[in-house]
């Protein structure tokens, strides 16, 4: 039968502190014959007991406490390696090109820390890059991976997963502060976005953070539906959307930061970067660049 942690500690507590009122009161008295002598020591006796008893109260908390917190770190690097697996099953089926998830996740890190994004909030921002497409567990493969346009049908349901993704991360307790990028991540600046149409500043900032590394990995990479853009018409893609599709002041901390940006995205993930790779390949459909108009 296992015991709990509280319940240890106080029977150790409870055994000690009888053997010390036991065995000291008889032991002082066999040493200390003087009526008032024997006073003074058994209140010196009591003094040392009740600050042993604290130190090892200190001794015995301080060790479980050590213990739960190590069980909470393994339940941590659990939930988050099945998160990392569950966000390579994703990119698997959408057939994203490489560690799509987790570069746009590092990439939106650094940016987010360069426009001064800190502690719990930057945590928030990680994880919820990481599961930015969450939604599209609920698209039919059929319009996920069409290699080509979406037609105006199509379009509606793809349109759905930042709901779909909201629903999903808001009905668990350890995701629901990491909504905002899957909800918002497709709200542009000028509120021609969805799904609610948000403009400006009422867009989350971690959201428009993302928007920027993410449609930059979304042109510069192959997908279905689209060949990789050139590393130069993705920055004038870039430049040329601030104010309109991106916030402005975001897109020109990307630009003068992206070198920097670029390396923290190629440092790929042992092992993922090849799984998707040999899903994808290196090639997208064939489009002309200047055929691409949405991004999924």
């Amino acid at each position: 039968m296992t015991t709990s942690p509280q319940f240890r500690t106080a029977i150790v507590y409870v055994v000690l502190a009888l053997l010390w009122i036991g065995l000291a009161d008889r032991a002082l008295e066999a040493i200390v014959p003087d009526p008032q002598e024997l006073f003074l020591a058994m209140l010196i006796a009591g003094w040392l007991s009740v600050l042993g008893t604290g130190l090892m109260l200190y001794w015995l908390i301080g060790r479980d406490l050590r213990r739960l917190a190590e069980a909470n770190r393994a339940l941590q690097r659990g939930q988050r390696q099945a998160l990392r697996v569950l966000v390579s099953a994703m990119d698997i089926r959408h057939k994203e090109t490489s560690d799509h998830s987790d570069r746009v996740m590092r990439m939106s890190e650094g940016l987010a820390r360069l426009a001064g994004v800190q502690g719990e909030a930057l945590q928030n921002l990680k994880l919820g890059a990481l599961l930015h497409d969450i939604g599209k567990l609920a698209i039919p493969d059929a319009i996920l991976t069409k290699p080509g346009k979406l037609d105006e049908q199509q379009t509606a349901m793809m349109r759905r997963h930042p709901q779909i993704g909201h629903d999903l991360l808001d009905q668990v307790d350890s995701l629901r502060a990491a909504v905002d990028i899957p909800y918002a991540h497709h709200e542009r600046w000028d509120g021609s976005g969805y799904p609610r149409g948000l403009r400006g500043e009422q867009i989350p900032l971690a959201a428009r953070i993302f928007s920027v590394v993410d449609v930059w990995d979304a042109l510069i990479y192959p997908r279905v539906y689209k060949p990789a853009w050139r590393e130069d018409e993705v920055l004038a893609y870039l430049s040329d959307a601030a104010g309109s599709e991106f916030d402005p002041g975001l897109v020109a901390l990307f630009l003068a930061h992206y070198d920097a940006l670029k390396q923290l995205g190629q440092q790929a993930l042992p092992g993922v970067n090849s799984l998707v790779h040999d899903t994808l390949g290196d090639s997208g459909c064939g489009w002309p660049a200047s055929g691409l108009l949405e991004i999924r």
